[in-house]
C-alpha cells in the first residue's frame, strides 16, 4: 500500500479542524472586503494566464465567456485557502491561551460577532 511509504503518521483531530473551519468563516466574513481583493486578483491572473494559451484570437474570443465564468469559480474557492491558513493559527491560539474546550466556543461567537458586524457594513454601503 502506499501508506506504507509515509514514514511518520499525520493525525488532525476532528475539533481542530472544525475550529479552524470556525475562524476562517469568522475571518472571511469579518475582512471580506480582502476575500474580494483577492478573488479579482486570482481571476485577473487566471484570465491573463489562460491568454497565453490560446494561439489563435478567434478561439480565445469565442470561448471567452465561458471560460471567465470558470475562472471567477476557482477564483472565489482558492480565495478561501488563505483564510483557512489563518483560522487553523487562531484556532491554535486560543487552544493554547484558553484550553481546548474554549475552542470552538470561542469560534462560534467569533462566527456571530464577524456576520453581524458584515450585515451592518453591507447595510451602511447601502444607506
Amino acid at each position: 500500500m502506499s501508506i506504507d511509504l509515509l514514514v511518520f503518521s499525520v493525525t488532525v483531530e476532528p475539533t481542530a479542524i472544525a475550529g479552524a473551519c470556525l475562524w476562517a468563516l469568522a475571518l472571511y466574513l469579518g475582512f471580506s472586503p480582502i476575500g474580494d481583493w483577492m478573488i479579482e486578483q486570482l481571476n485577473r491572473w487566471f484570465n491573463f494566464a489562460e491568454r497565453s494559451l490560446y494561439s489563435s484570437i478567434e478561439e480565445f474570443e469565442r470561448t471567452r465567456s465561458a471560460r471567465e465564468s470558470q475562472n471567477a469559480f476557482y477564483a472565489s474557492i482558492l480565495s478561501i485557502f488563505p483564510f483557512l491558513g489563518a483560522g487553523a493559527l487562531c484556532n491554535f491560539g486560543v487552544e493554547l491561551g484558553l484550553g481546548r474546550n474554549w475552542a470552538i466556543s470561542v469560534g462560534v461567537l467569533a462566527c456571530i460577532g464577524c456576520g453581524v458586524y458584515e450585515l451592518g457594513r453591507r447595510d451602511g454601503q447601502n444607506s
